[in-house]
């Protein structure tokens, strides 16, 4: 029970900082609240488990992973920043104000892969899910992951929208999460 009622109070944040997408299927953040919520899940259910058997292999590859998320998405804040040329008046209401890019960004962790951010939510929620794996939490690992897909695919198309014949070009010299594989 206590771990519903966390898992419901941490939503509230979620639902916050999603409300403006969570009724445009069309938009990525639609996706990304349902994977925010699995990976919150999976944190509510594996806290207790964060520092437990520290030596075992599960452990050791848990934090490597959790390591890739948080180099990830470091990476690409620092270059998004720097090099997306913010415009708060950019017209598009789904769009948190960071997102609001005027300039295509291919320099950076972004010149090997189109969504760093989104990646660090893969290996984020693949190192939780190793804390403490149940077949519940794999399904709930797994579903998260397709979300997460899915939001990359959303706003690829909101990219290409945007950036036109230059994010196609951008698109065929990248990979979406992993350099030189995927």
């Amino acid at each position: 029970m206590e771990k519903l009622l966390l898992f419901l109070l941490l939503s509230l944040p979620v639902i916050f900082l999603s409300w403006r997408s969570l009724f445009n299927m069309n938009s990525h953040g639609y996706y990304r609240f349902f994977a925010w919520e699995g990976i919150l899940w999976l944190a509510v259910n594996n806290w207790r488990y964060w520092f437990s058997n520290p030596a075992g292999i599960k452990q050791i590859i848990s934090w490597i992973l959790l390591s890739i998320a948080g180099y990830l998405v470091i990476a690409g804040i620092i270059v998004f920043k720097r090099k997306g040329n913010i415009n708060p008046s950019r017209e598009d209401k789904y769009l948190f104000g960071f997102e609001k890019t005027t300039q295509l960004i291919d320099t950076g962790i972004y010149k090997y892969i189109r969504h760093p951010m989104y990646a660090s939510l893969f290996f984020l929620t693949w190192g939780i899910l190793l804390k403490n794996t149940s077949m519940v939490s794999l399904v709930v690992a797994l579903i998260s992951s397709v979300f997460l897909y899915l939001t990359a695919r959303f706003d690829e198309k909101e990219c290409l929208a945007y950036f036109g014949e230059e994010y196609r070009k951008y698109m065929s010299r990248t990979r979406m999460f992993v350099p030189y594989l995927f």
